[in-house]
């Protein structure tokens, strides 16, 4: 379990140090009359959508393709992340946006416009605004929440309804709100989740999952399992083993690290199926 457990640090440190950057507050080089943007995105370039400065509307962007360049890492560099997005204005392909990205920051940024192939340069402007409150665009729907302030989440789908409720709030000043975008229940829609530092050590996350309903176009709490045979009393460090179709769970209890297993059932409930230690060097 060495591998699982480094990469969970990995990803930990990684988003905890790109996504309290966002919006990115971009801006076009070279024209006399420069024109300004914000982009949103999540991980793997999920949940996009640009907005332009004066403009009231949003737009959506649609991930094209992503690659992540891991070569430097012998070197001790940092991975390079290329993102390539369509941009989707009434369901058809306006143009296109590209950047890449490092835990430092974005660099190469462009826009090509599809009716005249004309590319712009754009650059990151260092955004002196307040960044703690973010948004994404998810199944037509507009998520809005707090990476420090508050526990508030906000939801308005295509239909113009709005849905508000209350997240884990903290027990530590210091800490952030993490959210990513996943297919947790392998049903091949892409669900929301929002994690915080646990209670204790804060050595793993603990997070809140919403899923994804296509037939009503909303978002469900997950409900949390019976802990009754867990190693694991909560949803912490929440993995994906895709090949086999299983929820995972990690958290530290004394000594020991353990790993429980749940399947989803057809009705999106959570059944435990092992536990099992996690041997440490």
């Amino acid at each position: 379990m060495k591998i699982v457990t480094k990469l969970i640090l990995l990803l930990s440190v990684f988003l905890g140090n790109r996504s309290l950057a966002q919006p990115y507050t971009l801006q076009s080089v070279g024209l006399s009359k420069p024109f300004s943007l914000s982009i949103y995105f999540r991980n793997g370039g999920k949940g996009a959508f640009v907005k332009y400065q004066g403009q009231t509307h949003i737009i959506a962007l649609r991930i094209k393709s992503y690659h992540v360049d891991k070569s430097g890492r012998r070197d001790g560099q940092p991975d390079v992340e290329t993102l390539v997005w369509d941009e989707l204005i009434d369901g058809k392909i306006n143009g296109r946006y590209g950047l890449t990205q490092t835990i430092n920051g974005i660099d190469n940024i462009w826009y090509l416009r599809n009716k005249d192939n004309k590319r712009f340069k754009l650059q990151n402007m260092e955004h002196k605004g307040d960044h703690n409150d973010d948004q994404y665009l998810l199944h037509g729907a507009l998520i809005r929440f707090n990476h420090f302030d508050n526990n508030k989440l906000n939801i308005q789908y295509p239909d113009g309804k709005r849905f508000n409720a209350a997240l884990p709030d903290f027990d530590s000043p210091n800490a952030a709100r993490q959210s990513t975008i996943a297919d947790y229940n392998f049903d091949g829609y892409d669900d929301l989740a929002f994690s915080i530092p646990d209670a204790g050590m804060g050595v793993y996350r603990m997070f809140s999952i919403w899923l994804y309903n296509p037939v009503s176009k909303r978002f469900d709490q997950l409900s949390e399992p019976d802990y009754g045979k867990a190693g694991c009393s909560c949803l912490c460090d929440v993995t994906l083993d895709q090949k086999r179709k299983l929820f995972l769970t990690s958290c530290r209890g004394g000594a020991k690290w353990w790993q429980d297993q749940y399947r989803f059932t057809a009705n999106n409930r959570l059944v435990w199926v092992r536990s099992a230690a996690q041997h440490q060097n």
